[in-house]
């Protein structure tokens, strides 16, 4: 059986790698709680493996797939981020997931940020989605500040979804979208940076 072999991707705060079997848990506590009420859960035990095996085949299927997301101090794991394409699926998307309890520092926007970059300058993508549950305004909220905005003339993965499209690699080179992902990933880096308002990832 053919593997491939993952990337790992760095950023300030945090290291993206391959889901791993010890990884397991942390995913298992998530799809069964409240916070994956907006992708499909709760959901049982058995769906749960199921999904996770699905992430981890996912990689050899593709070529890519979605990081484990783990904290550089402390090689804890604070969700998953990056392309989901399974089957039935309209368009390549970029998606992610953080633990409840991580929530609010910035991690999904900095590991998305980072997994995106490496789909266009690596893989050569020239554009991708994000399938979100309308009720679901975190992730609303975090796609637009990742510069997506809604495409209304994208064909949606089941109906109950909307779609938003991330801006284009050129668009990111010449625009100051770039800059103020850039500038806001900083902003939660510094230990003294205190979010006001709503807790947003």
């Amino acid at each position: 059986m053919s593997t491939v072999n993952i990337p790992v991707l760095e950023t300030k705060r945090l290291i993206l790698r391959g889901p791993e079997p010890e990884d397991y848990p942390n995913f298992k506590a998530t799809f069964a709680s409240y916070r994956s009420r907006f992708m499909g859960g709760p959901l049982n035990a058995y769906e749960t493996w199921m999904l996770y095996a699905a992430e981890i085949g996912h990689w050899n299927i593709r070529g890519y797939g979605m990081w484990m997301i783990h904290d550089k101090a402390t090689d804890k794991t604070l969700g998953m981020a990056g392309g989901w394409f399974p089957a039935q699926w309209p368009e390549r998307e970029i998606a992610w997931i953080i633990w409840p309890e991580k929530a609010g520092h910035g991690y999904a926007l900095e590991a998305t940020h980072a997994a995106r970059r490496y789909f266009y300058d690596t893989l050569g993508w020239d554009s991708a989605v994000s399938y979100i549950d309308p009720k679901n305004l975190d992730s609303i909220r975090l796609a637009e500040r990742l510069g997506a905005t809604r495409d209304r003339e994208a064909a949606s993965v089941d109906g109950h979804d909307v779609v938003y499209r991330h801006p284009s690699v050129e668009a990111l080179r010449t625009t100051q979208i770039g800059d103020a992902i850039e500038m806001e990933i900083s902003h939660y880096a510094d230990p003294m940076f205190t979010p006001k308002g709503y807790a947003i990832d």
